[in-house]
């Protein structure tokens, strides 16, 4: 026999909290041709002020999106156009 549920209640199994709001996504208004090296601007607003990439969690780009992303931030730190 199947447990019964209270849909009614909206409990974790931490206790009873609210519903967080989902997290803002970032709409990619630009194309994969756009994630070059070159393009410092663009590649900067996917960086932190330690210079640290921000994951796919926080960006809320597509997984190929956000691999050449990675690259493209590495090869322009390794060409010393960024820190």
């Amino acid at each position: 026999m199947p447990r019964k549920t209270n849909k009614d209640k909206k409990s974790d199994k931490r206790g009873n909290r609210e519903a967080r709001t989902p997290r803002p996504k970032p709409k990619c208004d630009f194309t994969i041709d756009a994630l070059d090296y070159k393009n410092t601007n663009l590649l900067r607003t996917f960086v932190t002020d330690q210079g640290r990439i921000l994951p796919r969690k926080y960006t809320g780009l597509p997984a190929p999106y956000q691999r050449r992303m990675t690259a493209a931030i590495k090869r322009a730190r390794q060409m010393l156009l960024m820190k």
